[in-house]
């Protein structure tokens, strides 16, 4: 399998104060070449603009940046419906959107909404029904017929373009399975990076379900959430005591993230403040002028003399 590039994105504010920094920090990152930008789900928290409604704006008002929901709160988007929306969303935007995908984590403001409330085993189930129905849904073909324990649709006709890639953001077995299974990427939940337990012991899981279906492991992505903060001066220790990785000046993270590509397996990053919110737009910047294209450069003149 060729080596894909690696990606470099930012998670957008998602307020409904924040529309117009939203729209100037995503244009701008659009200018600037960074690949992607993700939104927050959380359509039971009125002060949150709609996910899907802020994707469709923000990537009519650029050119070359995609645009994700990191991740779409699945258990109130009808699946169905979710396939028409990132099928239309890749062909006017010509392909720049990614479908990320989650089971479902906050269940009582879920339930909120008049959602039913569903296990976590049925969640998981429902959450990879989901997965391959978008995809039967794309790419054109025969009207679908899909009876699952949690979808169904009977002679629907496909959208005929393929299904935009799929990410996760799946934390727990069952659920890290599925990802193996029929998705395209994996984002490890909690903001667990490479050298964390979490991921040596999450990312086998995938592994190991995507072989067991005849899969190629390496065709689905880590992509990685990575908060931290950028200073002028190199930082004497860019982790802290437990491992997390903290920040540094832009040499040091132009060293971590290549060491992260070479060999740790990691595909791409999506930059977060330290509290895991928005950056600020000088960080920003600095991520998007200054250490994304060194990460390029470095990671390129290694494969090439690999």
């Amino acid at each position: 399998m060729s080596e894909r590039p690696v990606v470099f994105g930012f998670g957008a504010p998602g307020g409904i104060d924040d529309t117009a920094e939203l729209l100037r920090v995503v244009q701008q990152a659009d200018r600037d070449g960074l690949d992607h930008f993700s939104l927050s789900d959380h359509p039971y928290l009125g002060g949150r603009v709609d996910a899907y409604a802020a994707l469709g704006f923000l990537l009519g008002a650029t050119r070359h940046i995609a645009g994700f929901a990191n991740v779409t709160n699945l258990p109130s988007r009808p699946a169905p419906v979710l396939a028409r929306t990132v099928t239309s969303l890749s062909v006017l935007t010509g392909g720049r959107v990614v479908l990320g995908m989650g089971a479902g984590g906050l269940w009582d403001r879920i339930a909120a909404l008049g959602v039913p409330r569903l296990s976590p085993g049925a969640a998981v189930e429902a959450f990879e029904e989901a997965i391959t129905l978008v995809k039967v849904l794309s790419g054109g073909g025969d009207p679908v017929t899909f009876h699952g324990r949690h979808h169904r649709v009977d002679g629907i006709e496909p959208a005929p373009v393929p299904a935009p890639p799929v990410w996760t953001g799946s934390v727990g077995p069952r659920s890290l399975a599925a990802t193996g299974r029929v998705a395209d990427g994996w984002i490890p939940g909690h903001a667990a990076d490479w050298l964390s337990e979490r991921y040596r012991t999450s990312r086998p899981v995938v592994d190991e379900a995507a072989v067991a279906v005849g899969r190629d492991p390496r065709a689905i992505r880590t992509i990685f959430n990575f908060p931290g903060r950028i200073t002028d001066r190199p930082l004497p220790a860019p982790r802290d005591a437990d491992g997390r990785w903290v920040g540094g000046s832009v040499a040091q993270w132009t060293d971590e993230l290549t060491d992260a590509v070479l060999h740790h397996g990691a595909s791409g990053f999506t930059l977060f403040a330290p509290d895991h919110g928005s950056p600020v737009p000088t960080t920003l910047a600095r991520w998007s002028q200054e250490i994304a294209p060194a990460v390029r450069e470095a990671v390129a003149k290694e494969r090439v003399t690999a």
